[in-house]
């Protein structure tokens, strides 16, 4: 007997990367009980990747081999910290492409072995750069690997319009679908500054008087300020961003390691929510804006990863007891 096949559920995605996006928007009114003030987060850390960076990563390799600038045997390279590098290992399995990821001693052990584990190849830079980061020490061995890796492509997050491109087709229009209030302000954490600048260009689209507030860690010299060390990978950067725009920032609020941990923990407890050491960093953020804010706000903020990715650090008593209040 010839059985008859039901057509597949067209609803049913066909791969992971299907799975991107459509991240939920949450109100932390526990957090944030003030009556005259809303916060809501979007909550990144449930993309399949488990970050934000989910989104570039598809679109990169995605755009690229559009453009041809990804072929079959292209070997991606990036340099990151841990989730573009999780997240390209990620859609290079997909795409059945090569990548190899620069990164350096401060990346999570937990990030460490998720980027190894799917597939990826890991080179690990261990000299500080001029500015006590690594960054540009990354980025050196990324310019050397391209030249002795054939057929190689590098991403570079940093410089790649694709990046805020991926935010603004993504984060920021599905912001606007989910939230039905008026959107007054963005805060959100800079690093490449792509998620920041994709977001706000597209609801400005809607509320051209949206104020955007970057959220930057101390030692950081995205907007000029003095560099100095920082240990919570996901958040800062020891060079200016080539994408960068800073006139499209209405203002900038600085945060230390610690505070970002407080924030973290304080996350945790009220609404328990499990993030990351960037999502800590905004929350402290959030915290110092509010008590300027004297008529009714609504305030959009975005939580990049998950928290399990820092259990060695941000969530270790040890680690955090080294850091300086």
């Amino acid at each position: 007997m010839i059985e008859l096949q039901e057509k597949k559920d067209s609803s049913i995605p066909s791969s992971i990367k299907d799975c991107i996006g459509n991240t939920p928007v949450v109100r932390l009114e526990k957090l944030f009980p003030q009556t005259h003030v809303n916060v809501m987060a979007k909550l990144e850390f449930m993309n399949p990747g488990g970050s934000m960076k989910d989104r570039p990563a598809r679109f990169f390799i995605e755009q690229g081999i559009q453009d041809g600038l990804i072929r079959k045997n292209t070997h991606l390279i990036e340099s990151s910290s841990g989730n573009l590098g999780i997240a390209l290992a990620m859609m290079a399995r997909i795409y059945d492409l090569s990548f190899t990821c620069v990164v350096d001693p401060k990346i999570s052990k937990t990030n460490l072995k998720m980027m190894q584990t799917l597939g990826a190849n890991v080179v690990m830079v261990k000299n500080p750069d001029d500015q006590g980061g690594y960054l540009k020490t990354r980025i050196n061995k990324v310019k050397e690997l391209t030249q002795k890796i054939p057929n190689s492509y590098w991403i570079n997050q940093y410089a790649n319009e694709n990046n805020w491109k991926a935010h603004y087709h993504g984060i920021g229009r599905e912001i606007l679908q989910q939230v039905e209030e008026r959107i007054d302000i963005l805060i959100a954490a800079v690093s490449t500054t792509g998620s920041i600048l994709g977001t706000a260009r597209r609801l400005r689209e809607k509320y051209p008087k949206l104020k955007v507030v970057a959220v930057d860690a101390v030692g950081s010299v995205i907007f000029n300020a003095p560099p100095a060390s920082r240990e919570i990978p996901g958040i800062g950067s020891s060079r200016v961003p080539e994408i960068f725009q800073p006139e499209e920032m209405d203002d900038v609020i600085w945060v230390n390691d610690y505070d970002s941990v407080q924030g973290c923990k304080v996350l945790l407890q009220k609404e328990g929510v499990f993030a990351g050491g960037s999502s800590g960093s905004v929350i402290a953020a959030v915290q110092k804006l509010i008590p300027s804010l004297k008529a009714p706000t609504n305030i959009v903020t975005i939580l990049p990863d998950r928290g399990d990715r820092y259990l060695d650090m941000v969530y270790d008593n040890v680690w955090v007891s080294k850091l300086k209040a």
